[in-house]
């Protein structure tokens, strides 16, 4: 320390989920680099020896004796650093597990932080207490939820804390986080520690966990912030590659203020907003800022993508390509995750399989995209497949019911996998939340994959993805490809499962049989966020989309939403992984956790009665 100057980071590890052995290589590595900067204090992501996403396995021994194994290894190794780290991993002790920060400094483990657990944290973590103490190899040291330390081998009084709204007694606070990345996290994030700084009067050091601790419906991307007296000195932003994060913080200016702690508890249902409600609430009116949170997006599912690719060492990813719209928003993500994973496209198999209700129009497009972004495309034509089976199942394919139509989708599904098994690939879903809602989807057909990318993508922001893209494809000299985009745009949504009609034009339109997708968007939307009775939901339409639906067509569409939510659970209740891009959704691992056979008699009594 130099004038009050102290030189801190955060770093991001690039972790494997539950290999403390490979994990605690990437601390000693990026301790390694810091220590050359002149890094005196370092910052690791939360449970950065495990990985936050170990689930039930917190509650292993192996995985618990693998982590403490793994920090004997980093304070052995990073003695000689005159540095002091903070390493996050679950603690076990007689009273339960803990979500652990430890402070490391030459050697020694001077204090153990603990993090509150939020409710879902609970089922593997015990609550610790503010200030208390630990026996670690018979000596005593500071345990608890506000840790604050001053030894001679800290540049400062240094605290940790691992919960937004407690404090500890110190110059520099040091915050190990994990947090997936939804829409628009990274600036809430930044506004709510610079908030925190300037009500205290100290720096904030945080590091969130990164793109190794991606799995399942999460999407991590490696945020790191450095915050002082109201300023936000460095900002890594998510996704943006950046190991460390360096930055001089003058603890001379700091102001600490008395402060007191506080921990509020949240809940799933939250106040509605003040009225009128944003008629399209899953993305915003101004251009330019749709253009931001489009690329936001598109950051967010092909981060979950290359991460899943990595994991499964999958050789080819695969794609059932139709030419319409979510098929071709999945492709977009498949190109962006191989480009960054510096693959080549032809890792990529698109396969279109026409049939009974194939179009010209769908299926050139899809050709046009995949030869031009360049990718492996293969056609299998499914015809005389489907035919056998209505033989084989003694079905009469003159007979068009949900048979008819289902099979095409099982047997498309059947290809993709097969393929997938045939080139170790993996396929990549494409249907998205708005499907989900309303069940449209064949159950073990079109629903089914080892990756959706589209999940928790709402259909009217399908359409912003795909248009986003295309003009961006546009700007950057590829106007076949721009082309191909803006005519999908302009294709009528169907599942082509029915012949096209004497014209050769799409005679299955969705929209005619389930409804609008703008009005189940909105219902969608704020029956997840705010819970509200049918009524509610019926009003708030009325005031957001009167002016484009009167209150019948309302009504009538409001009462095939809740029908279909309900009924179609099952469906949404084994879905594959997918990037978790919103706060809300619908996967069945937490984000929307209801039964299967849940009732939908009250809501719609009452919406007999608006």
């Amino acid at each position: 320390m130099k004038n009050g100057l102290i030189r801190v980071a955060a770093g991001t590890p690039r972790i494997k989920i539950a290999d403390p052995a490979y994990n605690v290589q990437e601390l000693l590595r990026l301790a390694a680099d810091a220590e050359e900067q002149g890094v005196r204090v370092l910052v690791f992501p939360s449970l950065s020896l495990t990985g936050a996403s170990c689930g039930d396995l917190f509650y292993n021994e192996t995985l618990l004796a693998g982590a403490r194994a793994a920090l004997e290894v980093y304070l052995a190794k990073s003695a000689h650093l005159s540095l002091t780290s903070v390493v996050g991993l679950p603690w076990e002790s007689a009273d339960g597990v803990y979500n652990c920060a430890a402070v490391c400094a030459r050697g020694k483990l001077l204090g153990l932080a603990a993090k509150t657990p939020s409710v879902s944290e609970h089922r593997w973590f015990a609550d610790a207490p503010r200030v208390g103490t630990v026996t670690v190899d018979g000596r005593e040291i500071p345990f608890g939820t506000a840790l604050s330390l001053t030894d001679e081998a800290l540049p400062a009084s240094l605290g940790v804390v691992m919960n937004e709204g407690i404090c500890a007694d110190a110059d520099l606070i040091c915050v190990p986080a994990h947090e997936p990345e939804t829409v628009g996290a990274a600036a809430r994030r930044a506004d709510a520690w610079v908030a925190e700084s300037a009500r205290t009067g100290v720096a904030y050091i945080l590091s969130y966990a990164g793109f190794g601790e991606s799995t399942t419906d999460s999407v991590c991307g490696g945020q790191k912030l450095i915050a002082a007296n109201g300023t936000l000195l460095a900002n890594a932003l998510p996704f943006s590659n950046q190991d460390l994060l360096i930055c001089d913080v003058d603890t001379a200016k700091s102001a600490k203020k008395a402060v007191t702690d506080k921990i509020q508890a949240t809940s799933a249902r939250k106040a509605l907003p003040a009225r009128p409600v944003d008629a399209h609430p899953f993305f915003p009116s101004d251009p330019a800022a749709l253009s931001r949170h489009c690329e936001e997006i598109l950051a967010i599912q092909s981060a979950g993508l290359r991460a899943r690719v990595e994991r499964a060492y999958a050789k080819k990813i695969v794609i059932g390509i139709s030419g319409g719209l979510d098929s071709t928003l999945a492709l977009l993500v498949m190109v962006r995750a191989m480009d960054a994973l510096k693959r080549p496209r032809t890792d990529i198999i698109a396969v279109t399989m026409p049939c009974f209700g194939t179009t010209v129009r769908t299926k050139s497009n899809a050709t046009v995209l995949c030869e031009e972004f360049g990718v492996d495309f293969r056609c299998v034509d499914i015809f005389d497949a489907v035919n056998q089976h209505f033989k084989d199942i003694g079905h009469d394919p003159a007979v068009r019911d949900v048979t008819y139509e289902n099979a095409q989708a099982r047997e498309r599904t059947q290809v993709l996998m097969d393929i997938a098994n045939d080139c170790g690939g993996m396929v990549i879903g494409t249907g998205d939340l708005s499907e989900l809602a309303l069940g449209w989807a064949t159950y073990n057909g079109d629903h089914m994959s080892m990756y959706g990318v589209n999940g928790n993508i709402p259909k009217t922001l399908v359409r912003h993805l795909v248009a986003h893209c295309a003009e961006e494809e546009r700007k950057n000299g590829n106007p076949k490809i721009a082309d191909a985009l803006f005519d999908i745009l302009d294709t009528p949504v169907s599942p082509e499962l029915l012949p096209a009609d004497a014209d050769g034009k799409i005679a299955q339109k969705t929209e005619d049989l389930v409804g609008p997708y703008e009005l189940h968007d909105f219902y969608l939307y704020y029956m997840l966020r705010y819970a509200p009775t049918p009524t509610l939901l019926y009003r708030l339409a009325q005031e957001s989309l009167g002016g484009t639906y009167d209150d019948e067509t309302l009504k009538k569409w409001l009462k095939i939403f809740l029908r279909r939510f309900f009924n179609q659970q099952f469906k949404r209740s084994c879905l594959p992984d997918g990037p978790q891009v919103f706060d809300i959704g619908l996967s069945p691992r937490g984000a929307w956790v209801m039964p299967s056979d849940a009732s939908s008699a009250l809501w719609l009594d009452e919406v007999e009665k608006l």
